[in-house]
């Protein structure tokens, strides 16, 4: 069986967690989710706890039954903490900043970039060089700060672009030129 499948999911007090035919739904303080199962996947509630089996051995819903209840944790812990993600502009002249629920970058380019956020996903603009990816979906969170990134990755040679907080980027040596003799 998988480890992960096995395990429980806690559900804290003040999150309510129902399974609604083929899809849970996990309400909390910050706000409330969904998410369709497979047929081969059952999902339970039991002693403040959310447990979920399969119905068969098979590699397909093995994989499944892992993935579920990665996802409902994931569920939990985000209508309850929620997740974010700081990106850093890393560059001369390289900035954010915030227009209504939009953010402009500045990263070189001709002309501004205007990133529009995910429904369910937050932009916050701390500072010109910081951008903060906030929300309850973990996977939307993630989407969303990858968007933006790959406006300008940073590069290997000069280390400019956008990069995750506390990223290292692993530096290049440049062209080595002619030798003089």
């Amino acid at each position: 069986m998988s480890r992960i499948g096995r395990m429980p999911v806690k559900v804290p007090a003040g999150v309510d967690v129902a399974v609604d035919g083929p899809t849970v739904r996990v309400k909390g303080p910050k706000g409330e989710l969904r998410f369709p199962i497979h047929e081969g996947i059952h999902v339970e509630k039991a002693d403040g706890a959310v447990v979920v089996k399969r119905t068969s051995d098979q590699k397909f819903y093995r994989a499944l039954h892992g993935l579920t209840r990665a996802v409902i944790a994931n569920m939990v812990t985000g209508v309850t903490q929620g997740y974010q993600k700081v990106l850093e502009l890393r560059g001369v002249g390289y900035r954010a900043a915030k227009q209504g629920n939009k953010v402009v970058l500045t990263v070189g380019f001709s002309h501004p970039v205007e990133i529009e956020p995910l429904p369910g996903v937050e932009l916050e603009v701390p500072a010109p060089t910081r951008i903060v990816v906030r929300g309850i979906d973990k996977a939307a969170v993630g989407e969303m700060a990858a968007r933006i990134r790959r406006v300008r990755p940073a590069e290997p040679y000069l280390g400019k672009g956008i990069a995750y907080e506390g990223e290292r980027i692993r530096r290049k040596a440049g062209k080595a030129g002619k030798v003089a003799r």
